[in-house]
């Protein structure tokens, strides 16, 4: 048995977990926006809490992709041509949150900000939902032959299973970030953001739930994976208690916790399969049948082994420079700034 799939497999279940650990609080706030608030001031206050980490946090998502392609390419050949259609909406709610957050402050109008800031909030939701839904079908099955082909044509992928993926993703962003606003935000925000983890973040966190038992019953689980559900209820409980007393670092790592042990029994339950199918069992990719050669692992766990420090160790400096609390008073009235090229002239 080589060791270097379960590797691969383990480092690959730790990107997926850290992205959806890091920007599920940024597409929860780009959510929040829509409708938490109706003030400019208390969105703008949001938005500058993800503001210096948002476009980092999405290294994680191309690194597993990558991780995927070089590790496990029958598995990101299966699993990426069946998922054609939902990928690319994923692309495009990615790019139009993106260019959101980035041109929404360009011009001072009340239909340009309104229009940016829906554009901030539907791409958030869509990328939360598809990745969601990608993730779960990557744990439940999807319809492939032994050659990896998709069976059915373009929305076979749209099943009770990539909804539950979706919602479950959707949801936690929502409760992780509502978290975040209380530690990172101040005001009315941050009032917010403490009732809604409160009141609302434990019936967010029921689809995760559902999803994370779905596989250990579809998979027969194990042990590793059983342990891993128990120590996220314990993280959804401990983050509710703290909400509701206001301890908003608790709160955090609760539901964090919540988030990571979850995941984490995702990819412990499914275990060696890296894409069921749905067709027959004989059909399934593992780690095993799916991974490239020793050679190339050698390589690339070599690569990571450098790679990765420099990565979390550039990504915890920025957090901690932007560590501080964002406060309506820091957001300057909205003016118009002329471009540097008309100052001159």
């Amino acid at each position: 048995m080589e060791p270097l799939p379960i590797v691969w497999f383990i480092a690959i279940a730790v990107l997926w977990i850290g992205y959806l650990l890091l920007e599920g609080f940024d597409l929860g706030v780009g959510m929040h926006m829509i409708f938490s608030t109706r003030s400019e001031r208390d969105r703008r206050v949001m938005l500058n809490t993800i503001g210096p980490v948002w476009d980092g946090n999405e290294v994680w998502l191309i690194t597993a992709g990558a991780a995927i392609f070089a590790a496990f390419p029958a598995w990101y050949a299966s699993l990426f041509s069946t998922l054609y259609l939902p990928l690319t909406i994923t692309l495009v709610g990615l790019i139009v949150r993106a260019v959101g957050i980035e041109y929404r402050g360009k011009i001072h109008t009340e239909r340009w900000r309104t229009f940016w800031t829906w554009m901030i909030g539907l791409g958030s939701l869509i990328v939360a939902f598809c990745i969601g839904a990608a993730l779960a079908l990557t744990s439940l099955g999807l319809p492939i032959d032994a050659n990896g082909d998709r069976v059915g044509g373009p929305f076979v992928w749209l099943t009770p299973a990539a909804v539950v993926g979706g919602l479950a993703v959707v949801g936690f962003s929502l409760a992780h970030s509502a978290t975040f606003l209380g530690l990172k935000a101040d005001g009315p925000v941050r009032e917010r953001a403490g009732r809604f983890a409160a009141a609302w973040a434990p019936l967010c966190l029921l689809p995760a739930a559902a999803w994370a038992i779905w596989v250990q019953l579809a998979h027969g689980g194990n042990a590793l994976a059983w342990a891993f559900i128990v120590l996220a209820v314990l993280g959804a409980v401990v983050g509710w208690i703290a909400a509701r007393g206001r301890r908003e670092g608790w709160a955090f790592i609760g539901y964090a916790g919540f988030g990571l042990f979850g995941a984490g029994s995702v990819f412990a339950g499914m275990f060696p399969l890296v894409l069921p199918s749905t067709v027959d069992a004989a059909f399934d990719l593992t780690v095993w049948n799916a991974s490239n050669s020793a050679y190339t692992l050698g390589v690339m766990t070599v690569v990571a082994a450098v790679a990765l420090p420099v990565i979390v160790a550039y990504q915890a400096w920025s957090y901690w420079i932007f560590r501080k609390r964002v406060t309506p008073g820091m957001i300057p009235d909205a003016h118009i700034v002329l471009p540097a090229v008309l100052r001159a002239s």
